[in-house]
């Protein structure tokens, strides 16, 4: 099931049912791309008609964000929880270590994204890795394509930051099973970025515990009133005969 919000379907999975639909394509195969989208993206789409259809394109769209549930909730839809990009990957790491997957972080300053997949690892050893950070230029992209070739990628996680992840996973198609766009969760990986406590995260307002330790994500912020409001006159139109 999905719920339109400002255009973008987005699906109502749980975390686990999520999760679940990837292991299923690993195991089987299946090529997937999942876009996890939170309201600053689902908002930029409304201006960019590529974005949209690339979103919309998306074998799993997840609700990244307790503003996206809130959205989903009040116009109609049963989305019981957030699907964050951390989370996520939180939730693929003890399956892809028991079925031995082959992950491919690639995004992040020089040297975080090893330094995220070596954490990860810790507690996961069946995976098997690569990394590559994502501060590389037009010129360097062949090479690092086909060391994603190369690798063999069952996960090819990418954290470019959103919508330049989106764009680029889409660029290149068939780079591994399942491709996933997971903007800045290599820093949360590699303890970089230390995450709300739990009880902050359980309160949903992460949101805010960020802002206040990275002041500087006020400009990203400011487009969740307009979300709301737009979010609020969508469900007007709806109920207006």
């Amino acid at each position: 099931m999905r719920v339109d919000i400002l255009g973008i379907t987005v699906d109502t999975y749980s975390m686990q049912e999520t999760v679940d639909q990837i292991r299923q394509a690993v195991e089987g195969q299946i090529p997937m791309r999942v876009v996890t989208a939170n309201p600053e993206m689902i908002f930029a789409s409304e201006r960019n008609a590529r974005l949209k259809k690339l979103i919309n394109s998306a074998d799993i769209v997840t609700a990244d964000g307790i503003g996206v549930v809130w959205a989903a909730r009040r116009l109609g839809a049963q989305v019981m929880e957030r699907v964050t990009g951390i989370d996520l990957v939180h939730g693929l790491f003890p399956i892809a270590h028991v079925g031995k997957w082959r992950i491919f972080f690639l995004g992040g300053k020089p040297g975080v994204a090893e330094q995220a997949a070596n954490q990860v690892v810790l507690m996961n050893d069946g995976i098997s890795w690569d990394a590559m950070h994502g501060y590389f230029s037009a010129k360097e992209e062949p090479k690092i394509l086909e060391k994603i070739q190369n690798f063999q990628p069952d996960v090819l996680l990418v954290g470019l930051g959103a919508p330049r992840q989106e764009y680029w996973i889409a660029e290149h198609p068939g780079l591994a099973t399942v491709s996933i766009g997971v903007g800045g969760s290599f820093d949360a990986l590699a303890g970089i970025v230390v995450r709300a406590p739990k009880s902050i995260q359980d309160l949903h307002i992460e949101w805010l515990y960020r802002l206040w330790k990275e002041p500087w994500r006020w400009k990203r912020q400011a487009v969740l009133p307009q979300f709301v409001i737009k979010v609020l006159r969508q469900g007007f139109r709806r109920k207006t005969p």
